[in-house]
């Protein structure tokens, strides 16, 4: 009997991540298994929750940020942008694997600009996109545009014409609201930010309260109910639209500043400015998340560095880590 052939008499029959057809000795077996050339009892298909940073709210009068872009392939929920969870990851034993978190990033200048695109978040193949930055005011119509992302930004406002909404990216969020053109009246607000689970709320330039940003999307992931990624609420001239899946509120016309989003790792989006002086920078996004879920047979490791990684956490058969901030690979053995 030939050693290494599972006792096939023959063409070599080399074992592989799949497949061991024959008889093997249990060194033979070991053997294969450290290399990687041994089916797995364990299930190889890797669920996640990758989030985007959430985009920052515009500046002096500023529509709300976008959350950042929304990819789940769990079972039975959603991803962005009203599409279904994706399908899972499967991986091969001691390969790694990229993983990147997205930041959440800085609302518009207090001289007028349009907050900036929160950072896109990966794991493996899939990549979440970060949230646009809301738009801002008065200065000129090409800031007043809120910007496109994994949702997108809030618009700002103009007497150009109409401040749209940035566009999200589809599968992972929605766009930001649509700002009617200012007309000159005492009261006027903006739009809140684009949310994974909804669009951004269309602010009016003669109304004065702030827009809300888009709701986002729950997940169970972890065990726990947790909706994340929601936009940032616009600036109203008397009361600031609220953010949702804690995104930040837009400020108001005196004495009221922009909230950024919090907690972190949420991926929502920032407020949009007030208008009084000391007011007038737009909140910043939170930062996104990587969650990943895998067969309890499997233990995760993360080679070279890079990544803050939460410790495993066992539930009903399966394992689940938060990676909340780096860049750096995975991997898994048994």
């Amino acid at each position: 009997m030939p050693i290494g052939n599972g006792g096939i008499i023959g063409v070599a029959n080399n074992p592989t991540s799949t497949t061991a057809t024959g008889i093997w000795s249990l060194q033979e077996q070991f053997k294969a298994e450290k290399a990687g050339n041994w089916p797995s009892p364990a299930s190889l298909e890797i669920n996640f929750l990758v989030i985007g940073g959430g985009g920052g709210g515009g500046g002096y009068v500023g529509g709300g940020g976008g959350a950042g872009g929304y990819r789940s392939s769990v079972t039975g929920e959603s991803s962005g942008g009203g599409a279904s969870a994706e399908s899972p990851i499967t991986i091969a034993l001691s390969t790694n694997y990229t993983v990147t978190v997205g930041a959440g990033r800085p609302g518009g200048a207090a001289s007028g600009g349009v907050g900036t695109n929160g950072s896109d978040s990966v794991f493996s193949t899939i990549t979440s996109t970060g949230g646009g930055g809301g738009g801002s005011s008065f200065i000129a119509s090409s800031t007043a545009t809120g910007a496109s992302g994994g949702a997108g930004g809030g618009g700002g406002l103009s007497d150009v014409a109409a401040a749209n909404g940035g566009t999200g990216t589809a599968n992972q969020g929605f766009a930001g609201g649509n700002t009617t053109i200012y007309t000159f009246t005492a009261s006027y607000s903006c739009s809140g930010g684009g949310g994974s689970g909804g669009a951004g709320v269309a602010g009016s330039g003669s109304n004065a309260t702030g827009k809300n940003g888009g709701i986002g999307v729950a997940s169970s992931i972890t065990g726990s109910s947790v909706t994340r990624a929601g936009g940032g609420g616009g600036f109203g001239s008397s009361t600031g639209g609220t953010g949702q899946a804690g995104g930040g509120n837009g400020g108001t016309n005196s004495g009221g500043a922009a909230t950024s989003a919090s907690p972190a790792n949420r991926g929502s989006g920032g407020g949009g400015a007030g208008q009084d002086p000391g007011n007038r920078v737009g909140g910043s996004g939170s930062s996104g998340v990587v969650i990943l879920k895998y067969d309890a047979l499997l233990t995760i490791s993360n080679p070279g560095g890079g990544l803050t990684i939460s410790a495993e956490t066992s539930s009903g058969g399966f394992k689940f880590v938060e990676i909340t901030a780096g860049t750096g690979n995975v991997s898994w053995s048994l």
